[in-house]
């Protein structure tokens, strides 16, 4: 008869290694707004990744592309190395010399003078990434070049922005998964924009609570480690 006991230290670890094996799908495409190059205020097209998960998610080295759909074409995501868990973060489309301004008409037009605190935007830019209001797709793969996620949609030349807190991955030539739902007053964090009238979406302040339920499910499994199981051979 052998005897196999799992410690509290053991357990933790294992459950530890499952979440940081599965750090790239807590990531979600959850939010586009493809009109946004045409905004009087702004003028860049943006998206928002969020983290669903209980954990940080290292994104150094990330880059995005649109429906070319590949890492090959793909440009760098700039400003933002860490997505916390439950934390969203604004991407928009703006060379580095022009970021800082253009974040911070961005921050004036969605917030005015009341940003929230924490409010994190990177940007991106290069050739053949804009995104288009006909229709386009955004792509995000980590630094080995491997798809993270991705997102398909149709016509959109705003003021709503495209909703995605469902996480959707949308597949290649099939238009079942595209996105097509706008932001709504009050759904998911949305909101009208302090300096428009009828923009509404909910850029960095999307809340995301499966990244709660996901951490009370690792507290919960870690707890058992406090319970030695054995087993008959």
């Amino acid at each position: 008869m052998k005897k196999l006991t799992l410690t509290f230290s053991a357990l933790a670890a294992i459950s530890m290694s499952a979440w940081v094996d599965t750090a790239h799908a807590q990531i979600i495409i959850s939010e586009v707004a493809p009109f946004g190059s045409g905004t009087v205020g702004y003028a860049a097209d943006w998206f928002e990744l969020t983290n669903t998960g209980p954990t940080g998610v290292n994104i150094s080295g990330w880059k995005m592309d649109d429906n070319s759909n590949a890492f090959r074409a793909a440009v760098s995501l700039l400003g933002v190395n860490t997505i916390a868990a439950g934390q969203s973060v604004v991407f928009l489309e703006a060379a580095p010399a022009a970021a800082a301004a253009t974040n911070a008409a961005f921050t004036t037009f969605w917030f005015g003078a009341s940003a929230p605190a924490g409010l994190l935007i990177g940007n991106y830019s290069g050739s053949g990434v804009g995104l288009s209001t006909a229709a386009d797709a955004v792509n995000i793969f980590d630094a080995s070049g491997t798809l993270v996620t991705r997102v398909n949609f149709g016509a959109n030349s705003g003021p709503f922005t495209f909703d995605n807190s469902a996480g959707i991955n949308s597949v290649v030539g099939n238009p079942a998964t595209d996105i097509n739902t706008f932001s709504a007053v009050g759904t998911h964090g949305a909101f009208m924009a302090a300096n428009s009238i009828g923009s509404v979406g909910s850029p960095g302040v999307l809340s995301v609570p499966e990244a709660e339920g996901n951490a009370m499910a690792l507290a919960g499994l870690s707890a058992l480690g406090v319970v030695a199981f054995r087993r008959r051979v």
